[in-house]
């Protein structure tokens, strides 16, 4: 599915407060980060880093990063830095208490109002000093320390962002499924990157909407290279392959055996970090199946450039079923035929990917990939990853604004 966007989507000269779960000092990539980025280049942002916490405080005192959000507390470093042009971070200058192993529910509400209070008190003396107004308020699925942000800060509109099921995760399951609905229920607006996750928002408040999800792909679609790497150069084809971290409560290892055991002349080459399950799993016994380890992300495409047919073999669960793979865009940004699981999320891609729910059709359709493959089907999936934006996301985002405040 493409989204469709028109310049009459934008939203311009509006200060947005954005709070999440990962702040903007954590290595790995982030959807809000990215989407922070898009918002500012008409918008004033504040970016909040969520508090620290006290047991975080007092097991990883010694970690830079803890450090540097002590001296902020201490007064010794100001916590509002400015990224660039009209993004700001914000290092919250409190500790919160570590309350989720608390299941008393009376209990833990009062102190997570506290813990809300705190954090919000630190967000509005940012906001009076860069002098925002009417703010936008937008939470990436930050369901406990942000949940009174909306009655505290008083936001033009609130936003609540869902790109994971979070109850799903032992988490936040237990005080979650209570809080986050309500969250849901009482944000003026819902926005998710996957249909499964906008389904789900509208069951609690009719103003959700799907907006796509932004992929960075310019690695991936621009790779000139052709040549494979090293230690795939002695793998016969075809090449059946994956990338990504290989977990067993999102990928299913029994899929994987099958399929290697079924056609014993394919070669299944998978890239990333093993888990414990897939460590001791019978795929380190069989010849066709080829574990290559972490790589880089600027190697992946090396890799994904090597295969003839790229896999996404997802177990459906909680974890799984909404969950959008940013792969899917990887794997088609270099024109691959690709064989996935099938899961509401997944229906985006239907036309481009052979989508299915068993073992007996995942060899079906690796058959059919490797047979039909040509330059036509490659540049469709091309053009259908290339589609998938920040921009475009972030304009999806201001349409919902603009019907909801409209």
């Amino acid at each position: 599915m493409e989204l469709k966007v028109s310049v009459n989507d934008e939203i311009k000269n509006r200060d947005i407060v954005i709070v999440g779960q990962q702040p903007w000092d954590t290595e790995i990539g982030s959807n809000c980060k990215n989407l922070a980025l898009e918002f500012s280049k008409n918008n004033r942002v504040l970016y909040v880093n969520s508090a620290l916490d006290r047991i975080t405080m007092l097991t990883h005192k010694a970690d830079p990063k803890v450090q540097k959000r002590l001296a902020v507390i201490r007064g010794k470093e100001n916590g509002l830095a400015a990224i660039q042009q009209n993004l700001w971070n914000l290092y919250p200058n409190v500790v919160i208490e570590s309350i989720n192993k608390v299941k008393i529910r009376p209990l833990f509400d009062i102190l997570n109002k506290r813990n809300n209070k705190l954090f919000a008190g630190s967000i509005q003396n940012a906001i009076e000093e860069l002098g925002f107004e009417n703010v936008i308020l937008f939470n990436d699925n930050d369901i406990f320390r942000s949940f009174y942000l909306k009655e505290l800060l008083h936001p033009s509109i609130s936003i609540y962002y869902s790109r994971d099921f979070m109850l799903g995760v032992d988490y936040w399951k237990y005080h979650g499924e209570k809080l986050e609905p309500a969250l849901i229920a009482k944000s003026d607006l819902c926005v998710a990157n996957s249909t499964y996750l906008a389904n789900y928002c509208k069951q609690y408040n009719p103003n959700s909407w799907y907006v796509g999800q932004g992929c960075d792909l310019e690695m991936f679609s621009a790779r000139q290279d052709k040549s494979p790497p090293a230690d795939m150069v002695a793998i016969p084809h075809p090449i059946i392959g994956y990338v990504g971290a290989l977990q067993s409560i999102r990928l299913d290892i029994g899929l994987l055996i099958y399929i290697a055991h079924q056609r014993p002349e394919w070669n299944l080459v998978l890239v990333g970090p093993e888990d414990e399950s897939f460590k001791i799993s019978k795929l380190h016994e069989l010849k066709n199946v080829h574990f290559l380890g972490s790589k880089a992300p600027i190697e992946l495409p090396a890799y994904i450039n090597a295969f003839d047919v790229c896999l996404n073999p997802q177990i459906v669960n909680e974890v799984t079923i909404g969950n959008y793979p940013r792969k899917i865009d990887e794997y088609l940004a270099m024109g691959k035929p690709v064989v996935a699981t099938a899961t509401e999320a997944m229906s985006i891609f239907s036309e481009q990917v052979y989508l299915t729910t068993s073992k007996e059709d995942y060899v079906r359709f690796i058959e059919k990939a490797l047979k039909e493959d040509n330059d036509t089907l490659r540049g469709s999936r091309k053009r259908l990853a290339l589609s998938h934006t920040w921009e475009n996301s972030v304009k999806e985002i201001y349409k919902a604004i603009n019907q909801v405040i409209g």
